[in-house]
Order: structure tokens, then sequence, then C-alpha cells
């Protein structure tokens, strides 16, 4: 289950118990005190503590038995609830608290009834007459209806019928049994007969009649001096009766006898019962087994029917030559009463079936009748299981097979509408399904059809040469060695259509190109031709000239050698990264408010939105799926918006070089300003270093070097999955704290770079101050340009981005106390990113994050300001500790 799926039950119940809980707090506590899941039955101690706490402790065990030979789903699981609730007095008083409260909301009298009570004398009678008529209408009624009986037959078909999905509908069939009741093998029902006394009688002439009698009984037909109860339950076991005044010797053989009749008549019921469509094929097959044997049984009752006929049987004989079919049909009635019990059908039977078989070890006879049943009952499965792995198609029409077609996605719609679905989600494995001889090979079995499914949407024609028929058997090696074989086949047949024919490595190389910034020719000429257009507001880029231009840095860079680089388009996202990912990391959080609706923020820059597209076709897209490209996206964002800072701040250059043309004493001013620029360009520098060097070009080779080694399609899946989730992780975009810090740092470097872009207009001027020669001139603007920079930009009509600096800048401010509020909040960010990357490499051993904390502080410039913090969050936490001691 879901953690999502585990927050809205338990927020459910906190709401329905009408507690003050938190939600949050008790999925914490849930998920720190599960146990792993189990089907097994509860301990006897469980039990003992659960029955001491009941108010009728008999009455519990005895529902608790019957329940276990019904085979019942997940007992075990939910006595060790019960024993965990008995356990907990405080949960155990707010249920009883709980249920005390609806039992008295359910006994005050609503309004309405109390209103009823004060009719008047004239309507009470009028309602006196109206409830008379009723009564006789319904006398009728029920008189005319009394032979019109609904068997139970009907109802379990209507009930079945009802689960069942609409366009699979059960075939329709006349009730034979309940409109002709003389066809059934069994007893007639409702005959009451009149049994003829034996009073006075020889005893010769007793046993005689008896003979009779039972010889009929054996057959399932009502005797003269001994018939059957009528049973309430269709499923139970059936007794009998005899006349009186029988002599006690015979009254005690007759009754030893009596249960084989009794067997008989549950196997014929059952047999009648399940051979109907709406019970499945494995039924049928069991149903049609012991048919085979009923009719040996009965041709057994025909010999000693002769016997007596020539006057040789006796009740002794009798009971001497039915031991055999005693033994055999109970076997038989036991299995058919442990089936109606549980109401098994498909994989519950044959696992049922398979524990008898493996159970009469010790007994040669009975283990040969219950493998007979076992293999009669496993055709069809198994042929079922042979269309899945050897041709990947599914044939259950009465939903038996342990693998179950969802219909996610239909074939017409795959090229088009692609997702991981219709892998995860097309095909499941039913547990409550499988046959327990088949659980251990049941994933096999599923990615096998699944692997043979996709080579024929892909319009493959294959033939499995290891094809042969799958037979159950004792010993579990035989089907599952050719279980194994089919599933060889399958994964080696789709692995070399996805990596020959479909080119599935050069794919993922290309990916690698756009996504993740290794073609470095290409995104330089694609930056230089879209930044201008990126720079403008989502609303106002033209889509088509963006793809125009994307076309553009592809032909005339070193992708145009890419075979797949039409492919590769522009998408312009409704939200930036940021949303983006923290969308993702506050799922099930308190967090979760502020992203859970998609933001359409027509604000957004287009370098904010910017994003590539890649257009994939089946069967391709069940690596590249909407998930992969998602993650692809979310590296190539980040990246992208790194090189752009890293432009930003390179062009901050050009106002360095006007700068040294300026007397000493001048340039000097614009020192701190420079030395600030190097600083920020050396550290995004090196944060664009380490995640492509340091991250993702490792964990590409570790990840060719695992897709030399794959088996099977589920492999390529688990590593391509295991890279894309490995690079997020060690880029820092799954951490919320890290890549808020980042994403705070890029945007300092970005207000300098619009702050020192301001100023380039005053650097100009002062240029040609300095080429005239007025030095004069040039010391009384100096000094005005340095005391209210901020002032005359703001006036100035080079300056689009004036709003964005002025928050930073204040106007007053010159511009020596400008660059050092840059200084000083640059310095901040990047002290306390690294204090963050050190806190994290020591909780979680992180190597590649200690890499960073030495890449950005390589010199140790920062090193006495994070010494100085570190021990500044000492002292906290020790005076933080004595206050609490």
């Amino acid at each position: 289950m879901s953690d999502f799926k585990i927050h809205r039950l338990v927020k459910e119940l906190v709401e329905v118990l009408g507690s003050s809980a938190s939600p949050e707090k008790c999925v914490e506590i849930i998920q720190k005190n599960s146990s792993p899941y189990s089907s097994h039955p509860a301990s006897q101690t469980t039990l003992r503590n659960i029955s001491q706490h009941s108010p009728n402790t008999a009455s519990f065990l005895s529902k608790y038995e019957d329940l276990k030979s019904k085979n019942v789903d997940q007992l075990g699981s939910f006595l060790n609830l019960l024993a965990r609730i008995t356990e907990d007095k405080r949960l155990k008083s707010a249920l009883e608290r709980h249920a005390a409260n609806i039992a008295a909301s359910v006994s005050e009298p609503s309004s309405e009834m109390t209103s009823t009570a004060s009719f008047d004398d004239q309507s009470s009678m009028k309602l006196v007459e109206d409830y008379a008529l009723v009564r006789n209408r319904l006398k009728k009624v029920v008189t005319s209806t009394e032979t019109k009986k609904i068997s139970p037959f009907q109802k379990s078909i209507e009930s079945i019928s009802k689960n069942r999905p609409p366009n699979r509908p059960l075939p329709s069939v006349p009730n034979w049994w309940s409109e002709r009741t003389y066809m059934t093998m069994d007893f007639v029902e409702d005959l009451s007969p009149n049994l003829s006394p034996l009073a006075g009688i020889p005893s010769t002439s007793q046993e005689s009649y008896l003979l009779e009698d039972l010889l009929y009984c054996l057959s399932g037909i009502t005797g003269n001096h001994i018939a059957p109860h009528n049973i309430k339950d269709t499923h139970g076991s059936r007794t009998f009766f005899t006349t009186d005044a029988i002599d006690l010797p015979l009254k005690e053989l007759v009754n030893r006898i009596l249960p084989l009749a009794s067997h008989y008549s549950m196997v014929a019921r059952f047999i009648e019962e399940k051979s109907r469509f709406e019970y499945g094929v494995v039924n049928h097959a069991l149903s049609a087994a012991m048919q085979s044997l009923l009719k040996d049984y009965l041709v057994f009752v025909a010999q000693l029917e002769t016997e007596h006929r020539k006057g040789t049987l006796t009740l002794h004989k009798m009971w001497f030559y039915i031991q055999p079919s005693m033994r055999t049909m109970e076997i038989l009635s036991n299995i058919a009463d442990t089936i109606n019990k549980a109401d098994a059908r498909g994989g519950k039977v044959l696992s049922y079936l398979h524990e008898q078989t493996t159970g009469a070890t010790g007994e040669h006879g009975s283990q040969e009748l219950c493998l007979y049943l076992t293999q009669a009952a496993c055709v069809p499965y198994m042929e079922i299981l042979e269309k899945w792995v050897y041709k990947g198609v599914i044939n259950d029409p009465y939903e038996e097979f342990l693998v179950e077609d969802n219909e996610v996605i239909e074939m017409e719609e795959l090229p088009l509408d692609y997702s991981d679905d219709y892998w995860e989600k097309r095909y499941t494995v039913r547990r409550e399904r499988i046959p327990s001889f088949l659980e251990k090979v049941a994933d096999v079995i599923l990615r096998t059809g699944k692997y043979l499914n996709v080579i024929r949407q892909c319009g493959k024609v294959f033939k499995s040469p290891q094809a042969e028929e799958i037979v159950y058997t004792i010993k579990q090696r035989q089907y599952v060695e050719a279980i194994e074989r089919a599933y060889l086949f399958a994964s080696k047949t789709l692995l070399e259509l996805l990596m020959t024919e479909n080119n599935l490595m050069k794919r993922l190389r290309s990916v690698k190109h756009y996504f993740l910034l290794d073609q470095g020719d290409f995104i330089v000429q694609f930056m230089d031709l879209c930044e201008e257009e990126l720079q403008k507001e989502i609303d106002e880029i033209v889509p088509t000239r963006l793809e125009s231009l994307l076309e553009l840095a592809l032909r005339t860079s070193a992708a145009n050698n890419d075979p797949f680089k039409d492919d590769i388009c522009a998408e312009l996202l409704p939200y930036d990264l940021m949303f983006q990912m923290f969308k993702i990391l506050t799922i099930e959080t308190t967090e979760e408010e502020e992203y859970r609706v998609q933001s359409q923020n027509f604000n957004l820059l287009g370098l904010e939105s910017f994003s590539f597209g890649y257009n994939v076709k089946w069967p391709v897209s069940l690596v590249l799926n909407r998930k992969a490209l998602a993650c692809y996206q979310m590296i190539f964002r980040h990246l992208f918006y790194c090189k752009h800072v890293e432009r930003l701040l390179c062009s901050v250059w050009l106002s360095n070089k006007v700068a040294k043309s300026f007397p000493l004493t001048a340039s000097q001013t614009y020192g701190p300003a420079f030395a600030l620029q190097q600083r920020m360009l050396n550290c995004v520098q090196n944060l664009e270093y380490y995640m492509m060097f340091e991250v993702i070009e490792p964990n590409w080779h570790e990840f060719l070097g695992n897709m030399e080694k794959v088996n099977n399609v589920d492999d390529v899946l688990l590593c391509h999955s295991n890279f894309l989730d490995t690079c997020l992780k060690d880029c820092m975009l799954t951490n919320s704290m890290l890549l808020s810090t980042v994403h705070k740092l890029l945007g300092v470097c970005v207000k300098f770079a619009d702050f020192i872009k301001h100023m380039r207009t005053y650097f100009v001027d002062a240029e040609l101050t300095s080429m005239l020669g007025a030095d004069v001139d040039m010391e009384i603007s100096m000094p005005s340009m340095h005391s209210h920079p901020s002032r005359n930009a703001s006036s100035s009509a080079a300056a689009p981005d004036s709003p964005a600096t002025e928050r930073v800048v204040g106007e007053s401010d010159s511009f020596e106390q400008s660059i050092s509020r840059f200084d000083l909040e640059f310095t901040g960010m990047l002290v306390g990113l690294l204090d963050k990357i050190a806190e994290l490499g020591r909780i979680n051993n992180s190597e590649k994050l200690v890499n960073v904390l030495y890449r950005l502080d390589f010199n140790g410039f920062y090193g006495e300001q994070l010494e100085k913090l570190s021990a500044e969050r000492y002292r906290l936490e020790s005076k933080k500790g004595q206050t609490s001691g």
C-alpha cells in the first residue's frame, strides 16, 4: 500500500473516531512500528490472549475454527490486529467510548417518530385499514409464489454476475435443478416420505429390506425404511433416519454404512453446482474428474445390487465390500466440503488440492487419488499458463489466472500516449489467485508474458522453441524448469528487439547529449541564438520561433550528426524548477497544500520555464517513459540555469576591461566588484563541474557497465532508474534545503550581474572623459557617480531591470556600499550552503557532497567563517541542552 493511501485512510479513521491527534504523527508511528505482512495463522498465544478478553470464549474459538476451515484470506493478519487492540488499553477504551456514542445516537428517538405518536383517532383508523389491506395482498402474493422458489444456485449466479465486468457476462443457462427436481443425482428434497414399519418382521427379512433401501440410498434415492433429512444448508452434510422397530445389531450396521450415502450426496451436489459456468474452468475440470470416479462408484453399487438379487449379500458382506469406496468417497466429500466452505475458485482450489496431495504422502492410495484430482483440475489452468508464457496472450474468461489484464491502454493509443502505465499497470499479479505450487515463480510468469506481449505489440512474429506441455507433478522441478526456459527466451528476444532493432543505447546517448549538456558546442550555439528570446516572459515568446532557433542550433553544431536529432523539441512549462521539485519533495507533508494545484504563472521568464522535450515511440517508451523524461528535464533545467548565470557573470568581464583604463585611484574603486564577480564565477563553474564531471559522467559510465550485464528488460529499467535517481540526489535536487540555498545563491549572482550591467553606462562615460584628458571633469563626475549610482541608474532609459536591482540595493547607497551588500549576501549564502553540505556529509557519509565542499572552498577562504558558524551552533545546542536539563 502506498504512503499516500495510508495517510488518507488514517486521516479518515481519526475523523471518524473524533480524535484530535495529528494524522501525520499517526502515520509516522505506524511506519515505525509496522511489521511485515503475514498471512500465516495466528499463534496459540495470540488466540489465548484474545479469547481471555472475549465475553464468550467458546463462541469466539468456534468462529475462528470455522473461518480457518474456509481458508479465509488474511485471517492471521486480522487476529494480530485484534491482539494489538487488546494489548493497547487506551485504544480499547477509545473504541468502546465510540461504540457507546453510536449506540446512544441510534437509540435516541427522532423527531419524526415523536410527531408520529400524535396522530388523531381518525388518521389512526385509516392507517389500520390500510395495513389490513396491504397484509391481505401480501398473503395472496406469497401463496401464489410458494411454488416458484429461487434456488440457492440461482442466487449464487446472481451474486457472481454482479461482480463481473459488463463486457464479460456469464452465459445464460436454464436452471435445471430448480425446475426439474428429478434430474438431480442427489436425493429429491421436500418429498416427506412415509416410512413403512418393520415391527414384527423377522430379522432375516428386515436385513433384506434394509439391504435394498441401503442400495437405494447409496445411489441418491430415498428408501422405504431409510430416508434423508432435508438439509438447511446446501453445502451441509446430509443425515438419515430409519423406521422404528429395527433389530439393534442391524441398526448398528446400517448406521455404519449410511456415512457412505452422506459422502455420495455431498459429492453429487458439488458436481452439479460446480459444473456451471460461474465457478470457473478449474472447478469444471475437478467436477469432471469427480464425475468419472462417481461412475466407478455407481458401477460398484450395481455390482452390490447384483449380489443382492442373487441372495448372497448380507449387511456384514456389504460393510466389508464398501471399505475401499468408503475411504475414496470420504476424501472426495472432504475436498468438496472444504471448497464449498471457502467458496474457492481457480488458484485457491489448486492450492488446496496440492496441500491434500503432499499431505497424503504416507498413504499411497490416497495420494494417488489426490494426485489424479489435482492433475485433472490443473489442465485448464496450465493451458492458460502455456498461452501466456509461450504467446503472451491471456485467455481467462472466468478471471482465475494469476495474471490480470487491466486494459489500461489500447494498442492503437500506444504511440500517442506512452507511459509506464502499460508496463506497470496493464498486467498485474493477483496474489489471491496464485496456486501455492506456483508462488515462487509467479513474478517470472508475469514478466515472461509481458515480454512476449510487448513483442506482439511491435508486430513481430515469433515462435518459442521451448514450447512444451506444462503438467502438474508433485516434483515442482519439471514445470518450473519449463517456465524458466520460456522466460529466458522471452527476455532475450525482447532485449534484442530493444537493443538491436530500436537502438536503445544510441537513443540514451542522444538524450544525454541534449538533456545532460553533453554536446558542448550545441548548447553554446543554442544559448547564443535563443537567450534573447528566452529572457522574455512566457506569454510573449513565440513557440514557432523558438522551434526554428532550436533547429538552426541543431543544424549548425556537432549535433547535426545525431540520427535522432529530429526527436528533440522545445517545451515551455507553466512552472519553474523550484515549484516542480518542491511539488515532488513535499508530497504527503504539511507543505503539500502550497504545491497541490499547478501554478499557471505567466510572469515566468522563458529561461525559468524552458526545457527540452523528446518524442519516443513504442517500445523504447518502456524505458524513456514520462517519469524518466521528467527526471531528465529536472536535471537539464538546473544545469541550463547555471549555464545562464555563468554567461551573465562572464559578461561582467566587459565592464572589468573598461575599468582597467581608469587611473589607479579610480580603478581601485571597482576592485571589490570584480573580485566578487570572480568569486561568483568560480562558485558557479565549480558547481557545474561537480554536477557534470563528478556526478553525471561517473554514474553514466557505471550505467553503461551495468547495461552490458543485463539479461532482461526489467534489469534495464532498474539500471536506468537507479542512474537517474543517483544523479538527482547527488546534484542536490532531492534535498529541499540544499536546492533552496543553491537557487538563492544563483539569484544573488543574477542580481549582481544586472547591477553591474546598469553601471556599465557610467563606466563608458568615465572612459570617454579619460580619453579627452579632462581630469578635472572626471574627478567631479566620478564622486557623483560613486555617491548616488542607483539614483542615476533609475533615471536612465537603459535600465530595464532596475526594479529588481533596487530591491537589493538601496537608493541612497553608494557604489561601494552596494558591492559590500552583494558581497555580504553572497558570502552568507555560500557559507550557509557549505555548512549544510558539511553537515549532510557527516550524517550520510557522502563522499561526493564532501567533494563539493572542498571544491568551493579549495583555498580555505571560507574556512574561518565555517568554523565560527559551527562553534556558534555548538554553543546554542549546549545552552539548549542545559536549559532542558
